[in-house]
């Protein structure tokens, strides 16, 4: 009994063997829920409405909430501060990414339907790809101090871009990756149920093949927006603590809503369209408290001053974006 209690509180990258042994385990477990695992029986794919994904949203922020209670319990008020202000972080930069990945859905004309298995086994990539990230972020920073100080330069400079950069259209046809894989890859021009690839002819040698579906060439492109938006996200929260398990539990606790977050936010997005400037003040802000707690000779900003500023940037571009879209609301209804 005592070799298994040694074992189980073995330090893992600063924390016992059983924190992260039972993150992961709530995780798998919400992922399971999340497909719908039901022993012996297939699951048809179906379109998901706004109150069942307004449902699960709020299931998702609840038991991310309650996860920073126990880190709160467990750590402490500051730890638990950090965590719920690198939480609110992430969940708010993912709305960003929901914009991105409405773009790709409806550049490949992916049936609401088939929209869950892009985004779950997106969000399956994301989780493995942000633990890599974190990891070498992590390492970086304890071993070389000063990067903390490129990652808070980094992102005041991307968030002064996003604050001038303006909303320019995307043409996904010009996506240099997109591009690549139609030249490296035999290419399904039809959607084929929710299969990844089908076998059929290959228009470019005659020969049958196993082609790629535009459901792959979605997936392949939401994890790319997920890179592009981790470049800034994981220095945010870096930005915040260095704590390795605050940093990931808030990063994957955020994420892990985030294919019902897009269903319950697709068909309003427009009411959001002043929170990218919200956000790029909040990038601002965020790298610039380092310099500012250095200049007044603090040791760390202060995490509850740092949470009640985050919440004011959200709060004043959530707010104004429904004043400034009310009249399309109105006319819509």
């Amino acid at each position: 009994m005592n070799e298994i209690m040694d074992f189980l509180t073995l330090p893992i990258i600063g924390k016992p063997l059983w924190m992260w042994a039972g993150f992961i385990l709530g995780v798998l477990t919400l992922l399971a829920f999340d497909l719908g695992v039901v022993p012996g029986r297939k699951r048809a794919p179906r379109e998901i409405g706004v109150r069942d994904s307004l449902m699960m949203s709020l299931l998702y922020i609840s038991l991310g909430l309650g996860f920073g209670g126990l880190v709160w319990m467990q750590l402490g008020a500051t730890a638990g501060v950090e965590y719920l202000t690198g939480f609110v972080i992430e969940k708010s930069l993912a709305i960003d990414n929901v914009f991105v990945i409405a773009l790709i859905f409806g550049f490949f004309a992916i049936p609401p339907a088939l929209q869950h298995r892009v985004l779950f086994w997106g969000v399956i990539g994301v989780i493995i790809l942000r633990a890599i990230m974190i990891g070498v972020g992590a390492a970086l920073v304890s071993q070389f101090g000063w990067v903390l100080y490129i990652f808070a330069a980094f992102l005041i400079i991307t968030g002064v871009k996003m604050l001038f950069a303006g909303d320019k259209p995307v043409d996904l046809n010009n996506n240099a990756a997109l591009k690549w894989l139609r030249r490296v890859l035999p290419v399904s021009d039809k959607l084929e149920g929710e299969r990844f690839f089908v076998r059929g002819v290959d228009k470019r040698t005659g020969k049958v093949a196993l082609l790629a579906t535009p459901l792959f060439l979605a997936l392949v492109l939401v994890e790319l927006a997920d890179l592009v938006f981790a470049v800034d996200s994981v220095p945010a929260i870096f930005a915040i603590t260095t704590d390795p398990y605050i940093v990931y539990t808030s990063n994957i606790m955020a994420i892990l809503g985030l294919r019902a977050l897009y269903f319950a936010l697709a068909a309003v997005l427009h009411r959001f369209a002043y929170l990218k400037q919200a956000l790029a003040v909040l990038l601002v802000f965020i790298g610039g408290k380092i310099f500012i707690a250095d200049a007044l000779g603090w040791e760390k900003f202060p995490a509850g001053l740092s949470l009640s500023i985050t919440f004011a940037i959200l709060a004043s571009g959530v707010v104004w974006s429904l004043w400034k879209t009310r009249n399309s609301a109105s006319s819509a209804a």
